[in-house]
């Protein structure tokens, strides 16, 4: 049974950046730096079987796995015996190296226990042969060097084994799971935090996995630590809030919705569940959950300070604003419809504060106020929507609604000299002289010695330009005058 989280979708407006690099990290080391694995493996093989070796260690092979079954009581390695019986009677050499090769608990165990196995003469000869493979070939896998290996615990291998796969499968699927998570805590935590969780995530899902398998040297390798910390973290980011979840079962799939954190215990159970009953499968489920725990955890110690998620995370998504807009749009202009101005004028303020980019709603406001020009309201929204038009580079629009406030509210609220003296300056810059004339008459009825001095001497200015010597004559004198 698969369920994975699936309450977001892509913004490519704003790509997710670092998941994205991540991602590509991972392909690149598993193309180039992990390439040269297979050959170093088959390089391995072909010294050992040319060797002594398996007239060495084969005998102790086979005790070694009896010893377990009889005193450890592991049954998974009477399937390993059986396996191990058939590739001998069957004589597959290459395939019995690479078994004894790969097997790194069964290194050990000769290491520890060659003076008890072989003879003086066949010991050294061992030591002599299998050290001559292990350092030319098998010390020098991507596993074993930068693998997370619990009996040779290192901060370094900590944070690199994340970047290591062990196949095409292994690798495609954490890649997958990567995107679909990925997108999303680094949309809420932000680029740099992302990662530094992502990373921390990892490494305690690695230190997880060490203190369950303490001396083990069978190496880590994955993202999918970092992944199920990706998962605790994204249910915790959530919390108690539905989100929809995408289930598999078998054939059939389907979407549900519940609370995040519901789903939490249930992959943790899983995750605990597998380990003690699925047997040896290579999967690390105790990594997977210490990846759930640490990341669910470090959201709700550092929520509130560190991995605070960012405000607009929570913000619907531009479909879901196109949505709600027009909804409440329509029922606004539906109260317009009924002459219902004092609730059509609340809804769309209400609307405004949503939406403050939509200068539509602030048009509909301007002209609600204008049914009573008498009231301080006219004069506001007058303002609001002079400064919004000529932000959005509309001038023409900007000295029409102050033509039009001169009509209709100046006698009762009168508009500041600033006012007067902006239009100017846009009626100039659009070569409108009869506004900026009219702008410099108001400016003059508002008492502002400075302000109209400098007007005076932009439009003699002008005009002069213009060759029109009257005019400009006419506001040198003025300009004299003060």
């Amino acid at each position: 049974m698969l369920i994975i989280p699936a309450e977001n979708a892509v913004n490519w407006k704003r790509p997710p950046w670092v998941t994205l690099g991540l991602m590509l990290s991972c392909v690149l080391v598993f193309l180039f730096y992990q390439a040269g694995d297979s050959r170093k493996l088959q390089q391995a093989v072909d010294a050992y079987v040319s060797s002594d070796l398996p007239l060495l260690e084969e005998p102790a092979y086979e005790d070694y796995l009896q010893r377990k079954i009889r005193f450890e009581g592991e049954d998974d390695q009477a399937l390993e015996l059986q396996r191990f019986q058939e590739l001998k009677a069957g004589g597959e050499r290459a395939w019995l190296a690479a078994s004894l090769l790969m097997d790194r608990e069964f290194y050990q165990y000769l290491l520890r226990n060659r003076d008890i196995i072989w003879a003086p003469a066949d010991r050294v000869l061992w030591l002599e042969q299998r050290s001559r493979i292990e350092e030319t070939y098998m010390e020098r896998l991507s596993a074993q060097q930068l693998g997370l290996i619990p009996a040779q615990l290192s901060l370094g291998t900590l944070v690199t084994y994340q970047f290591l796969h062990g196949g095409w499968g292994h690798i495609i699927g954490n890649l997958i799971f990567l995107f679909l998570l990925g997108f999303t805590v680094e949309k809420a935590l932000g680029p740099g935090r992302y990662l530094l969780a992502y990373l921390l995530c990892g490494a305690l899902s690695g230190a997880v996995f060490t203190v369950f398998s303490l001396g083990s040297y069978i190496p880590l390798v994955g993202a999918s630590g970092s992944i199920s910390g990706l998962m605790g973290m994204y249910v915790a980011i959530y919390g108690l809030k539905k989100i929809r979840f995408f289930y598999f079962l078998g054939v059939y799939f389907n979407y549900f919705r519940a609370p995040a954190l519901a789903i939490l215990p249930v992959w943790l159970g899983k995750e605990i569940y597998d380990y003690w009953f699925a047997g040896a499968t290579g999967v690390a489920y105790l990594a997977h959950a210490g990846g759930l725990v640490a990341g669910a955890g470090l959201v709700w110690l550092l929520g509130k300070s560190w991995l605070q998620v960012s405000e607009a995370f929570f913000e619907p998504q531009e479909n879901e604003q196109d949505e709600r807009f027009t909804t409440g749009y329509a029922q606004a202009m539906a109260s317009l419809g009924r002459m219902d101005f004092d609730l059509a004028r609340r809804q769309f303020e209400a609307m405004r504060e949503q939406y403050p980019d939509r200068p539509i709603l602030l048009e509909h406001l301007y002209n609600l106020a204008k049914l009573r020009p008498d009231r301080p309201e006219y004069l506001s929204r007058t303002r609001e929507l002079m400064n919004d038009t000529l932000s959005r580079r509309q001038p023409e629009q900007m000295i029409a609604t102050w033509q039009e406030y001169l009509s209709k509210g100046e006698s009762h609220h009168p508009l500041a000299a600033q006012d007067h003296n902006r239009v100017l300056f846009t009626s100039l810059r659009q070569h409108d002289l009869k506004a900026a004339e009219k702008a410099f008459e108001r400016l003059r009825g508002a008492d502002d010695p400075v302000l109209t001095a400098e007007a005076c001497r932009l439009l003699a200015e002008e005009f002069e330009k213009l060759q029109m010597a009257p005019k400009a004559r006419h506001y040198r004198q003025l300009l004299q005058a003060s």
